[in-house]
């Protein structure tokens, strides 16, 4: 079958969604939003409301009003993530380089004898010297300056400050598990040992990555699952998720807040995160697998 659709006009859009039964309201309004937002990608957050998902045809009483509300809490939900993973990011890098370097040396990262995988390290290096190479930050552009002449990598201090969690996560993950360092990391996370933690942070990665591409996370099924410990030492949900349910946020979400509570223990993200139910009341919370009574969670309870 050879794809032939034609792209369409906006106002083209707004005649096909009311052919299918959406109520739209203001199409002047509409036009506006079709405008900066694109059809394509605000067909996610209707794609629920259609009960003929073959012909698209929407169930009664889907606006397009809801579809616009759907859309921008999905959008400060991201930006909610996206402050709790940067707290999550630099925790991580600080204790990679503080540990591994004391224990090591500072270019402890190159060092093939620490590293489970020598061909992941090798592209995990190549991708930092990308990011060195490109770098404009002054401590960068100074180091090189000042040791023209040593043509290792900065020190992990410096370069470590230019990785992505994606490329963080890569380096704690493929750590000899025989490195002290690893376990060490883990239990100041509250995560006992490097058997969990690695699972735990390329989760993270990847929903780092959604929010920084602007993807949608509402409704949406995540790859992957996670290793999650039968007894933490600190507060946990009460009931083991099952396997389907780690398609959902609500799961990695709640890795976030347990990590989170061992950098800030009096965090306000159970509080933000219950505000933004409370604006936008029409969201089914089950989409994002929460719980009715998430915030009677021990997990949850500010400290």
């Amino acid at each position: 079958m050879i794809y032939d659709k034609l792209p369409l006009t906006i106002d083209q859009q707004i005649q096909k969604l009311e052919e299918r039964g959406m109520e739209i309201g203001s199409r002047k309004k509409v036009a506006k939003y079709l405008s900066h937002i694109s059809y394509y990608r605000l067909a996610g957050y209707w794609w629920s409301m259609q009960e003929d998902k073959v012909n698209h045809k929407f169930k009664e009483g889907s606006t397009f009003e809801d579809v616009v509300s759907i859309y921008n809490f999905d959008a400060k939900l991201r930006l909610i993530l996206f402050d709790v993973i940067e707290k999550i990011e630099i925790s991580l890098r600080t204790k990679l380089i503080y540990h591994l370097s004391h224990d090591f040396d500072p270019w402890w990262f190159q060092d093939t004898a620490l590293f489970k995988d020598t061909p992941a390290l090798v592209k995990s290096l190549e991708k930092i010297r990308e990011e060195v190479d490109r770098s404009k930050d002054i401590f960068i552009k100074e180091h090189k300056k000042i040791y023209r002449k040593d043509y290792r990598f900065p020190p992990s201090w410096k370069t470590l400050e230019l990785s992505s969690l994606g490329g963080l996560s890569k380096l704690y993950g493929n750590l000899k598990n025989t490195i002290k360092a690893k376990d060490a990391i883990a239990v100041e996370f509250g995560a006992v040992n490097h058997t969990y933690l690695p699972s735990w942070l390329q989760s993270i990665a990847q929903i780092r990555n959604l929010c920084a591409h602007h993807s949608r996370l509402w409704d949406k099924n995540l790859p992957g699952t996670v290793k999650l410990l039968p007894k933490p030492p600190n507060k946990w949900i009460k009931d083991v998720p099952k396997q389907h349910e780690f398609q959902r946020l609500y799961v990695h979400m709640c890795i976030m807040k347990y990590l989170l509570n061992t950098i800030i223990p009096n965090n306000t993200f159970a509080d933000e995160i219950e505000s933004l139910f409370k604006e936008y009341d029409l969201i089914n919370q089950k989409t994002l697998g929460f719980k009715n009574d998430w915030q009677e969670e021990e997990l949850w309870i500010s400290n």
